[in-house]
């Protein structure tokens, strides 16, 4: 699969962004779950799924490849 850029300038910047307050709120709420001492795996995916999706939103504003619109989805930014 080739990773054709597929966004612009301001999807890119958008992307990039928000990819970024994802995985530091993401790092902030696994602090404040260590602090509360959580056991239970499932609070864990919380977090997981934040930093998750926020290192793939910087991997689509840095390479400038859209996974929507590589599907065929219009994206309005």
């Amino acid at each position: 699969m080739v990773f054709e850029c597929n966004i612009d300038a301001r999807g890119k910047a958008y992307r990039l962004k928000y990819g970024i307050y994802g995985i530091i709120v993401g790092l902030v709420v696994s602090g404040v779950l260590v602090l509360a001492d959580v056991g239970i795996w499932m609070v864990w995916l919380i977090p997981t799924g934040l930093v998750g999706g926020g290192v793939f939103a910087v991997f689509e504003g840095w390479s400038g490849w859209c996974v929507a619109r590589a599907l065929g989805f219009w994206t309005p930014i």
